[in-house]
């Protein structure tokens, strides 16, 4: 028996969320995140971005409301941005750069769902050459 319990992949994250209908729309529309399926007769919606289930939920009790900050990665944050600006999300902060690597930046803003839960995208941006 190995000393160590190893963990494979992420295959899905709750978010607590007290509307399931504009949280939703919010996931589909402004994020762009695939919806996947509904549970029949419940609301409980399940997206995927990238082979990780989002599952929105109504906490059953309040010690099972999630809390955790989700991290997306975008290729472009300024465009990003833009478009969210555009789109009215409420941006938490505007893209800055968080820390200069070897080949590559890494730049991050943060915003708030429709339930004001924060969440973040982050972008390694090349270096010029």
């Amino acid at each position: 028996m190995p000393d160590q319990l190893t963990l494979n992949t992420i295959v899905q994250i709750h978010i607590s969320v007290s509307d399931i209908g504009e949280s939703g729309s919010f996931c589909r529309d402004v994020l762009g995140i695939n919806f996947l399926f509904q549970v029949p007769g419940r609301d409980m919606p399940f997206f995927d971005r990238v082979g990780v289930r989002l599952y929105l939920g109504i906490p059953e009790r309040p010690e099972f409301k999630s809390t955790a900050i989700i991290y997306y990665r975008v290729d472009d944050i300024q465009q990003v941005w833009k478009s969210w600006m555009d789109k009215g999300v409420n941006v938490v902060s505007k893209p800055h750069m968080i820390s200069r690597m070897e080949d590559h930046e890494l730049w991050m803003d943060s915003f708030n769902d429709p339930e004001d839960s924060v969440s973040a995208i982050m972008s390694e941006v090349p270096l010029a050459s």
